[in-house]
């Protein structure tokens, strides 16, 4: 597909990594169909409403009827919607499978007899749940410790069963996302302390030796717009882990403390509360295969988002910050009561 050229359904398009994918595809001249169910209003791709490239659909990914209207005439489908991580998830546990799972393999099928050629998927680190290994690559083994990391892992190899030469399927396991996006998401570790530390000039961690792997949400942006381009025989069923750096979230917390102190000294020293937690969850990955055979490296630093994310704050656009639901996916959930 020649750049520019293509027509992407982008589902969840209205979400965290959407709302910063999106204008970014119709900046690289992509038409673009949004599906979404707008959970976290209606005007967070504001920035590129009226742009004739933009057809923004207010609907269900469930809704089969639906997905065979708007899927003819699309080349590509990056397939950001889910419901997201564990908390949300274990809300309503059939609600989540039923659009997490079970929703999954009639949009691969709709896609693919629909004439899309590239099906790209947005799968998560977290399916290989707790792990010690020094370097977590594609191929260690999938041992997820909940139902949102479960479900997420088992869509892949049904991705797969449908990769053709028409039809080329790519998995990617990314990193916690981090940094500024129009949809604010302040329930994620970098940016969960960057608005502590703004708001409550302290920041309380949790244990703090759990690895946690990042990934700013630009470099996130930049590899979805790569995928819809790249030779189909570089990614054709294949799964690929997406990170930048693991860290401690104790790192991640003297981060956020010394971007801070260089940003906003006027706060005086931001203090770093450690209290016990029960939350096991440690895991790092190894983005080496993502490296060597797409030539992907992440550009932006876990610095460059507390920057991103302080100078947001500045610029007031992220007001309530610590009460507004929209920009917590459990409390949104919760407000919206979805069926």
């Amino acid at each position: 597909m020649s750049k520019g050229a293509g027509t992407v359904l982008v589902t969840g398009g209205a979400g965290y990594v959407g709302s910063a994918l999106v204008p970014r595809l119709l900046k690289e001249g992509y038409k673009v169909k949004v599906l979404d169910l707008y959970i976290f209003g209606d005007n967070v791709l504001e920035s590129v409403k009226g742009n004739p490239n933009l057809q923004e659909i207010k609907g269900d990914l469930r809704d089969q009827a639906l997905l065979k209207e708007i899927l003819p005439g699309c080349d590509s489908v990056i397939h950001l919607a889910c419901i997201s991580n564990d908390p949300c998830f274990e809300l309503n546990p059939e609600l989540s499978k039923s659009i997490n799972y079970d929703a999954f393999r009639p949009l691969v099928e709709i896609s693919k007899q629909s004439g899309v050629r590239r099906f790209i998927y947005a799968s998560t680190s977290s399916v290989y749940g707790v792990s010690e290994a020094e370097n977590v690559t594609e191929d260690h083994p999938l041992l997820p410790i909940t139902d949102y990391n479960k479900y997420k892992g088992m869509c892949e190899p049904v991705l797969f069963e449908h990769q053709s030469a028409d039809f080329t399927t790519v998995a990617i396991r990314p990193a916690t996302v981090c940094g500024y996006a129009p949809r604010q998401r302040l329930d994620l570790t970098v940016n969960i302390l960057t608005n502590h530390a703004i708001n409550n000039g302290k920041i309380t961690i949790f244990g703090g030796e759990q690895m946690r792997p990042n990934i700013h949400i630009e470099d996130m942006v930049d590899l979805y717009v790569m995928l819809l381009t790249i030779d189909s025989g570089r990614i054709a069923g294949k799964s690929f882990n997406a990170g930048y750096e693991n860290h401690k979230v104790r790192e991640l917390a003297e981060i956020v403390q010394q971007v801070m102190a260089q940003k906003m000294p006027e706060k005086g020293e931001l203090l770093v509360e450690k209290v016990p937690s029960e939350d096991i969850r440690s895991y790092r990955i190894c983005s080496d295969k993502i490296k060597q055979e797409l030539g992907f490296t992440p550009k932006r630093t876990i610095e460059d988002a507390v920057n991103d994310l302080i100078d947001a704050f500045k610029a007031n656009k992220l007001p309530d910050s610590m009460s507004d639901v929209r920009y917590f996916n459990i409390k949104a959930m919760q407000q919206v009561q979805l069926k």
